[in-house]
Order: C-alpha cells, then sequence, then structure tokens
C-alpha cells in the first residue's frame, strides 16, 4: 500500500508535542521520513524513537540562523534534501497593547515571524536542487482577523500569510508551493502554556463555533498532509482555514 507521502523528506518545527507532533505522526504514517524539530529535546527524543527509521530529532531554536543550517544540514545528511517544510512552531502571549512590552513583542516576533522566515530561506536552495516541494506555514486564525490582548501574536501570524505570498510568487517557478494554514481554536497547550500552566476549558470558546466544539490537532494535521502532498499540486500562495466556522462570521453575530 502505497502512502501520500512516499519518497518525501519532511522537516517539521515545533514537533515535539500539539499541532506538530500530530503532523509528524500523520506525515510518518503516509511515507515520509520526517526531521522532528523543536527546543523540547526530551519529548522531541521520545517521539522520534517511538516513530522509529523514518523519524529523527533535531534540536532547532527557529530565531537562531546556526541552528537552522545545522538542521537542514543534518536532514540532507539523513533522509535526503527536505522536499517538504512545515513551519509549525510558535508561541502566544496574551497583553493589551499599552501594556506589551518591547522585550514581550520582540520575542513573539522572533519565534513566529522570523522563525518562518529563516525557514523558508533554509530550504530554497536544497529543495530546489531536489526538483521542487512544498512549505506549509501554520498562521493562524489571527493572521486573518484580529483579536483583543494578541497585538504581538497578531503581527505575527499577518506576517506569515504576507510572507507566504511573496514566497509563494518567487519560488513557483522552481516548482515549490508555498501555502499558509489558519487554524482556530485547537485543543492543544498552547494557552495554557502562555498564561503560566494554568488549565484552561476551551469548550466555552467552541460552544461559539458553528460547529459547536474546538478542533483537534489530528484535523490540523489532515489539512498540513494535504498541502504536503502531490494532492494539492495546483496550491500555492493561498490560505486554507481550518476554525470550525470562526472567520465566516463577524464581531455583530448574537
Amino acid at each position: 500500500m502505497t502512502g501520500r507521502l512516499d519518497g518525501k523528506v519532511a522537516l517539521i518545527t515545533g514537533a515535539a508535542r500539539g499541532q506538530g507532533e500530530a503532523a509528524a505522526r500523520e506525515f510518518v504514517a503516509q511515507g515520509a521520513r520526517v526531521v522532528i524539530a523543536d527546543l523540547n529535546d526530551d519529548a522531541g527524543e521520545a517521539l522520534a524513537d517511538e516513530l522509529g527509521e523514518a523519524a529523527l530529532y533535531q534540536h532547532l531554536d527557529v530565531g537562531d540562523e546556526a541552528d537552522w543550517e545545522a538542521a537542514v544540514k543534518r536532514a540532507v545528511e539523513e533522509f535526503g534534501p527536505p522536499t517538504v517544510l512545515v513551519n509549525n512552531a510558535g508561541i502566544l502571549h496574551f497583553s493589551e497593547l499599552a501594556k506589551t512590552t518591547l522585550a514581550d513583542y520582540e520575542r513573539v516576533i522572533r519565534v513566529n515571524q522570523i522563525g518562518a522566515f529563516l525557514g523558508m530561506r533554509s530550504v530554497v536552495e536544497p529543495m530546489s536542487g531536489a526538483g521542487g516541494g512544498s512549505i506549509v506555514n501554520v498562521s493562524s486564525v489571527e493572521g486573518l482577523a484580529g483579536m483583543p490582548y494578541l497585538v504581538a501574536y497578531t503581527a505575527s501570524k499577518f506576517a506569515i500569510r504576507g510572507m507566504t505570498k511573496v514566497a509563494a510568487l518567487e519560488l513557483g517557478s522552481k516548482n515549490i508551493r508555498v501555502n499558509s494554514v489558519h487554524p482556530g481554536a485547537i485543543d492543544t497547550k498552547m494557552v495554557s502554556t502562555a498564561i503560566g500552566g494554568v488549565e484552561v476549558d476551551l469548550s466555552r470558546i467552541g460552544k461559539k463555533l458553528a460547529l459547536g466544539r474546538v478542533g483537534r490537532p489530528e484535523e490540523i494535521a489532515k489539512l498540513v498532509l494535504f498541502l504536503a502532498s502531490d494532492e494539492s499540486s495546483y496550491c500555492t500562495g493561498a490560505e486554507f482555514a481550518a476554525d470550525g466556522g470562526a472567520t465566516a462570521t463577524h464581531a455583530l453575530k448574537v
């Protein structure tokens, strides 16, 4: 039985848990060889061990140029040139505009925005040499519309949306497709981590959505899988929302 990603080499950032972990599992199940890149070494190593020979773990600070160089080099040496890049790593910071410090703003931008930029830039040469590939940039519904108390996060996610379009225009001639994914409320630890580890009941948010629930990491992974695969061969520079209907409405909704 053939897999949807047979023969592909994928590098996924923020892959030790949450949406990244779900994507790594899905990719390996569909025949890809996967570089699990993250700062969480223990969880990343454990996941790679569980997934077997088709996966390896690489420590990666996405805001660091040298780390990107090392990650891509290792991918090439052990699996071959990456033909899929998933820029999934991201952090969240809640603060009203007037009280957001420059340090906190820059911290979010460095991980979310600069991380995606460095990732795309790092794979252009090897991916081109391999004959092309797919870059999937994970943005957010906050890359489509604003949300109070998320000025830095929203800025970074809008930037990812814009950079995706520029990259798609520049790299199309190299047979590299670039698309952005815009998840809504997903059941991960991201919100809890952002507020200091306090558990958050997301079901209240889910009840406000058209589908009446929050999403699961596996549901985002299925969309990322489609964009990584040849099934999306005519998709580039596009935005794919997976948000339970969050962006189908506006602020006047009762």
